[in-house]
């Protein structure tokens, strides 16, 4: 049956989400039709309204969500209706070069770099006012109910609590197995988080669970120094506080260089500062923030040349199919908090005030 609900529609860049009725067709094969229970608001997301991150609109966006199994297309078999999931924005298909990589996770299937907002088939499920609405990265939680491909949804514990466990969609893997998964930071070592959202938070508390020796905390907004130093950073700095460049800081700080660095904004200039602040021999640089569609990144060879690693993470890392079950029977095992990364709960009507709120840093 075709499932009438309410989703927030970005109708065009830079304008606030309209609450819309839309219509949402039945799963197709191996489709599985989801009932959103609580979702996560992303910088990523907020890329697509300024139009930093180009998509096409009409969209629902949200990619960061918990929900329960409304039905199930034909052949679909990893979940049932009933079950709790949560909806996967870097799907696993198991088949793809990426999959079948022990060291991959970016699956083929996915709509990252595409920007096609389609379902795997080229086609759309929602439709608003006669007009078809794309799809956000194959998963648009922004909504009461969305349709996903079964490669891209997770079936977690019964007694996981959705309003906590969707961070493990997006956010927290994101940052955590940047750090544990792609640095894979040592004991001992030093790393410096350029960032204090949600994702940056989550770097921090992978490097501490790494066994970091010492975490420095770079944001140009002080408010976020107090929970970032409650998850593991022993030093927080605000870059607005100094004269020189920040990577020279940072140098002088370590007497050479950090081990990790982790650029958690998703900005050109800060990627460049994140790579030219770890050491110059042995230093490993990790992109973690979405960069902005058509910008490009200058920067020296001889950082490069002399020994640094740059790496980019997409989800943390994880093939995800496989380590969401785990990440959320991590979390039920008090393994790591979420708590401290969730700051408000708005009725998600209100979507456009949550927006306002990541926008000015609270």
């Amino acid at each position: 049956q075709v499932i009438k609900c309410k989703a927030a529609v970005l109708w065009e860049a830079n304008k606030p989400f309209s609450i819309e009725e839309v219509e949402l067709a039945p799963p197709k094969e191996h489709e599985v039709r989801i009932k959103i229970m609580a979702t996560g608001i992303c910088r990523s997301d907020d890329h697509v309204v300024s139009g930093a991150l180009v998509m096409p609109f009409p969209i629902i966006l949200g990619h960061e969500a918990a929900g329960v199994v409304e039905s199930v297309g034909q052949g679909v078999t990893s979940v049932k209706p009933g079950d709790k999931v949560i909806p996967l924005f870097v799907p696993q298909c198991g088949e793809c070069k990426s999959c079948l990589n022990t060291r991959g996770n970016l699956c083929s299937e996915t709509d990252l770099g595409t920007r096609a907002g389609l379902m795997p088939d080229g086609t759309t499920r929602f439709t608003c006012k006669g007009k078809a609405v794309r799809h956000f990265l194959g998963t648009s939680t922004f909504t009461e109910y969305t349709v996903v491909h079964e490669s891209a949804v997770a079936k977690i514990d019964p007694a996981a609590p959705l309003e906590k466990v969707c961070l493990i969609g997006c956010g927290f893997s994101t940052g955590y197995g940047a750090a544990l998964q792609t640095a894979k930071v040592e004991p001992g070592s030093t790393c410096a988080v350029f960032g204090l959202g949600g994702v940056g938070l989550s770097v921090v508390m992978g490097c501490k669970a790494a066994g970091a020796s010492r975490i420095i905390a770079v944001d140009i907004n002080s408010d976020k120094f107090a929970k970032a130093k409650q998850l593991g950073a022993t030093d927080c700095i605000n870059p607005k506080d100094f004269n020189k460049p920040i990577h020279e800081v940072l140098m002088e700080m370590t007497g050479g260089g950090v081990d990790y660095s982790f650029e958690v904004i998703g900005r050109t200039d800060t990627m460049a500062a994140a790579l030219a602040c770890c050491h110059r021999n042995y230093g490993v640089s990790v992109i973690v923030g979405v960069p902005p569609t058509a910008q490009k990144i200058t920067v020296d060879p001889m950082l490069l040349f002399t020994g640094r690693s740059w790496k980019g993470s997409v989800f943390g890392g994880w093939k995800s199919k496989d380590a969401v079950p785990k990440l959320v029977a991590d979390y039920m095992k008090k393994t790591f908090v979420l708590d401290p990364l969730i700051t408000h709960t708005l009725p998600w009507t209100k979507i456009n005030e949550g927006f306002d709120l990541l926008r000015t840093g609270k």
